[in-house]
């Protein structure tokens, strides 16, 4: 009787473990719904800001256009040995924008250096914002000698001019396209450092921390569960308005004769006509059509960046 007892105690213990680690059915199936419906009441309320529509429209014409430039331009379009016009051609039925000091199609051309420039935006401006969110949530959780040498640095960022930096980092390293993220990316980090420390002392000020930590929850536990989803919603917006001032950079640089000259893009695109002379020359189909597109998508993503910081925080009362 005593064996069997135990045994049968031994059974219930077993069971009731195995019960308490498996996760119930329905709590995932629960969570998934709460994230469908902050998704939809997100949108609705992203929906009430015309300005945010019409740059989120913008925007993905411009992501759609980058796609299919394999299909509706071909690589070839950068061919400078097969150029298919006479070098500087104003615009015509062949070519509606002209052509280049090569011969080639200024519209395929602009079809296809836009792949260029949002990719280096968009990869420049997720390396600055991981670099500003991991400073910023370490400098905020442990504070201390650690936060006061990292806001140190962060302030000598701050006041050094951003473009001269850049300069430096894409004259010292080798002409490429990660030398241009690099250059982008660990240059214009510290605004969202400084922003994401002060929503982490707040965040770390609350009740809920404190039990958290009085329950045993340790460094990786606070930072990754409890602060890193409250200080999501100010990494998002902050992303979308880096990646508008990425471009320029990029842009900037490629201008000035720090990018990649074997790729085409909108910024190299301008140092080409620079360099042909189109500014004292007239050829303005040379100069026009790359700065509209630059400023139109850094444009778009500063609608996208607002519409989506004024739903995160109402309080920011931005006009819609």
């Amino acid at each position: 009787m005593t064996a069997e007892k135990a045994e049968t105690s031994g059974t219930a213990e077993t069971a009731e473990t195995a019960g308490a680690s498996e996760t119930p059915p329905g709590s995932r199936a629960l969570a998934w719904r709460r994230r469908r419906a902050s998704l939809a009441r997100f949108w609705r309320e992203y929906r009430r800001h015309r300005a945010g529509v019409f740059g989120l429209v913008a925007l993905s014409l411009f992501v759609l256009v980058a796609l299919t430039a394999p299909l509706t331009v071909g690589s070839d379009v950068e061919s400078v040995t097969n150029a298919p016009g006479q070098p500087l051609e104003s615009p015509s039925g062949q070519f509606p924008l002209g052509t280049d000091q090569f011969g080639r199609s200024l519209l395929g051309l602009l079809v296809w250096g836009s792949r260029v420039s949002l990719l280096v935006g968009l990869l420049a401006a997720a390396l600055s914002v991981t670099i500003g969110a991991l400073i910023g949530i370490t400098a905020g959780h442990f504070r201390g000698w650690y936060a006061t040498v990292m806001m140190r640095i962060t302030d000598w960022f701050l006041v050094m001019p951003t473009l001269v930096l850049a300069i430096v980092l894409a004259t010292v390293l080798s002409r490429s396209l990660g030398t241009i993220v690099l250059a982008i990316g660990v240059t214009t980090w510290p605004t969202t450092a400084r922003l994401v420390r002060a929503q982490t002392l707040a965040v770390e000020s609350r009740p809920y921390i404190e039990r958290a930590k009085a329950l045993g929850g340790g460094h990786w536990h606070i930072m990754s569960r409890h602060v890193l989803p409250n200080v999501m919603p100010l990494v998002l917006a902050q992303t979308t308005l880096i990646i508008s001032s990425a471009i320029l950079a990029e842009a900037t640089l490629a201008f000035l004769g720090l990018g990649d000259p074997t790729v085409v893009s909108w910024g190299g695109l301008l140092q080409d006509a620079r360099e042909a002379g189109s500014v004292s020359s007239g050829d303005w189909w040379y100069l026009v059509p790359p700065g509209v597109g630059i400023a139109a998508v850094a444009l778009a993503f500063t609608l996208c960046g607002r519409a989506v910081e004024a739903v995160l925080n109402p309080r920011l009362g931005v006009s819609r």
